[in-house]
């Protein structure tokens, strides 16, 4: 062939490929997920886009869950909203609110607009049932769903000479020991609110706030500066006095803690799984269950999830709305949940993804990684264990977070801080409750 006809015939190819993408309906899809987490999102993107000939998903990491759920509202005021947008288990009430006002594409609707099979059962029952309405239909798509647990570095409790604890108690000595073996911050935890409130107290049974949490209405006003998490949160206070316990941080801002040996007892969200076995080569590490405090319950209750939805925001064409619909299917599949959860320590959101991972035999070669599933589903939860659906509750949890602070540093009590805390958090409520009337 001669060299022009090759570039004729190469022209024609590319812009018979240019052609086929721009006839793709393109969905805009802004996501929370940084570094391997984010890797993973956007193989699912690329790998539903290399599989469909009609639709093309474009995925775009935002920043954080906050900063992601601000841009997309943000965005939507300015007329510019994505098809899709990430937002993190405490916004859902925030979410719900603007569905009330027609900003919302509620996900049971879209599929079934779609007409997408789509069976809700089908998903584990302690994640859909933080992201139903009242008639227990779905308003946004399950993806990524954790819950904390007890990291440990095993070969630190070896030395030391101690089991990995189940009770708060025996943190306390286990901490203690291995300050004695020489480990500089025995005990720490991020995510601070989610780990040691509101986790804390569905494992124990106890109501964050009332009307079952914010699910039975927005009337409702927080109670976690009880006398179990009051007396919970200065027991961490008096470990930190003696130096067993070291703050890290909001957020994961404690990880390096832990990988780098610093810390050998560390309470955060499962999804560490993926980064740990690839970080982590020095010591072997494990992931046991929430520590039970016995001077509050005999037995553990359930923890709750923390994770991330997918919301599907109006103002879009029924061409894009028909690709959402069938790349939530996709995502939403067996082989990709179980992916996810293999790779990251995410829960499969399906009871099809944790029976392939069973049938691929993951929980044996990687022990543990149930943990998180086992937590979730102990028991039947009850209205203080199903979550938390309090409006401005972003805004609330950094008030917590500033009110702990203040008695990590020696500036406050737990009394103090959480009876502020709890006044502060019931003002935003208020101020929640009366915009969403």
């Amino acid at each position: 062939m001669k060299l022009k006809s090759i570039l004729s015939a190469t022209t024609v190819l590319a812009m018979a490929a240019t052609t086929a993408a721009a006839d793709k309906a393109e969905v805009q899809f802004w996501h929370a997920m940084g570094g391997q987490l984010g890797e993973i999102v956007d193989k699912f993107a690329a790998d539903y886009n290399g599989g469909s000939d009609s639709c093309q998903i474009n995925a775009v990491y935002k920043g954080n869950y906050t900063e992601n759920m601000t841009a997309a509202i943000a965005a939507f005021r300015a007329g510019e909203q994505p098809h899709i947008v990430q937002v993190f288990e405490v916004g859902t009430a925030t979410m719900m609110a603007a569905g009330e006002k027609g900003a919302i594409y509620p996900v049971h609707e879209l599929m079934a607009d779609a007409g997408v099979d789509f069976d809700q059962s089908a998903y584990l029952p302690a994640v859909v049932s933080y992201y139903t309405d009242t008639d227990n239909k779905l308003l946004s798509m399950p993806f990524n769903s954790s819950t904390p647990v007890l990291w440990y570095n095993k070969t630190a409790l070896d030395a030391a000479g101690v089991a990995v604890p189940t009770t708060w108690d025996e943190v306390e000595v286990a901490a203690r020991a291995l300050k004695e073996s020489g480990v500089t911050k025995p005990f720490s935890f991020g995510w601070q609110s989610w780990s040691n409130i509101e986790n804390y107290s569905a494992w124990h049974n106890l109501p964050v706030g009332s009307e079952e949490n914010g699910f039975a209405s927005l009337e409702t006003e927080f109670t976690f500066n009880n006398e179990a998490v009051v007396n919970h949160i200065q027991r961490i206070a008096d470990m930190g006095k003696e130096g067993t316990f070291v703050y890290g941080g909001r957020r994961g801002d404690s990880r390096a803690q832990f990988v780098n040996g610093e810390t050998a007892l560390w309470i955060n969200s499962s999804a560490y799984y993926g980064g740990f076995k690839k970080d982590i080569t020095e010591f072997e590490f494990g992931q046991a269950m929430l520590p039970l405090d016995t001077a509050v319950a005999d037995a553990p209750q359930n923890s709750i999830i923390g994770g991330a939805t997918l919301w599907v925001l109006q103002g879009h064409e029924s061409p894009e709305y028909a690709c959402v619909a069938d790349f939530f299917q996709f995502v939403s599949a067996a082989e990709q949940q179980a992916y996810w959860h293999q790779e990251t320590g995410y829960v499969p959101i399906t009871n099809a993804a944790y029976d392939l991972s069973q049938e691929q035999k993951f929980y044996e070669s990687d022990p543990m990684t149930d943990t998180a599933i086992k937590q979730l589903s102990l028991n039947t939860p009850t209205p203080a264990s199903k979550g938390v659906r309090f409006g401005n509750f972003v805004q609330v949890r950094d008030i917590i977070n500033e009110e702990l602070e203040a008695v990590w540093s020696g500036q406050k009590d737990a009394q103090t801080a959480l009876d502020e805390a709890v006044a502060r958090g019931n003002k935003l409520l208020r101020k929640f409750e009366a915009a969403n009337k």
